[in-house]
């Protein structure tokens, strides 16, 4: 047992942690727990989050900015090569990477192609995060650290933790911020008390709305959706104590064929996509909203460079 002194007991930490991993290995979803909020989006879909999203801890002893990146995977369009250029400039640039791997799937090659890179890494500490421990029995999991332990020890990475988690079971997910802290330097809060994310509004508005057309089209179309936000303004008019703000929102889609999918029969699906979002946007910004969604073609937009940059990549 230790016994902690009076001088590292004031001590204050304050970093950045990056969460890596291959697409869906629950690393938006871990970001979200240790929040206690929702600030990043989630789906069962692969490749859900396309740009960095930064979550702040506030604790008594340090603050804790987890930044959760996009899955790190073989591109095929040029969307997928400028989510690798996301997640390979954010690990330099933080104190901490979290390596995210998930219980119930063995190591893959997409695993070890990280862990490669991750071995060229030197100076940053590297914490190895086994994901959706409640989806594995006891037997599963030891297996599974047992074999992230093996594969550190092979390609030379010296993990200062390999930590079992739950993010949806909220399962040793406190401790992992206990093992991150230390791992932070010292220094003052880089936030203000009380802030949960520094993405814009309008940006985490659009990627609400995205959330729930990628619930709706299922496998149809899972990568092929993006949403931009064209205006959000207070309904002039309106008494102070009811008022309404109008949310103008474009979801677009690669092919004209796509676009029957997404608004569904008789406008149902998009309807499904406003109500649900709708009720997510007015949690997050604590106000009623009028949201107006239109759907247009953004003819094969994840490879075209003029198309990227109009819709923020």
């Amino acid at each position: 047992m230790s016994v902690r002194t009076d001088s590292s007991s004031t001590t204050h930490r304050a970093g950045f942690a990056c969460f890596v991993g291959r697409p869906n290995a629950g690393k938006s979803t871990l970001t979200n727990a240790l929040v206690g909020t929702k600030v990043a989006i989630t789906s069962t879909r692969p490749q859900t989050t396309r740009h960095t999203v930064r979550g702040i801890v506030h604790r008594p002893d340090a603050q804790l900015v987890l930044v959760d990146t996009p899955g790190l995977h073989k591109p095929r369009t040029l969307l997928g090569e400028r989510l690798n250029d996301i997640v390979r400039a954010t690990w330099a640039e933080v104190d901490v990477i979290g390596f995210c791997l998930p219980a119930d799937q063995k190591l893959g090659p997409g695993d070890r192609f990280i862990a490669k890179e991750l071995a060229g890494i030197k100076k940053t500490p590297k914490v190895a995060i086994v994901t959706k421990t409640d989806l594995v029995d006891p037997e599963q999991l030891a297996s599974q650290l047992i074999a992230v332990d093996q594969l550190g020890k092979e390609l030379g990475i010296e993990w200062s933790e390999i930590v079992p988690v739950s993010a949806v079971g909220d399962n040793q997910v406190a401790l992992l911020a206990d093992l991150l802290v230390p791992l932070l330097p010292e220094g003052p809060a880089l936030y203000p008390e009380g802030d949960l994310t520094d993405e814009p509004e309008q940006v985490m508005v659009a990627e609400l709305i995205r959330e729930a057309a990628l619930e709706g089209v299922r496998d149809e179309l899972p990568h092929s959706i993006a949403v931009v936000v064209e205006e959000m303004l207070p309904r002039e008019g309106r008494p102070e104590n009811k008022p309404l703000l109008d949310v103008h929102a474009t979801v677009y889609i690669e092919r004209p064929s796509q676009k029957g999918i997404i608004i569904g029969p008789k406008g149902a699906r998009l309807k499904d996509v406003g109500t649900k979002s709708r009720r997510h946007i007015e949690a997050l910004l604590g106000t009623p909203v009028f949201l107006d969604l239109h759907v247009k073609v953004a003819k094969d937009w994840q490879r075209d460079p003029k198309q990227l940059r109009k819709l923020g990549f």
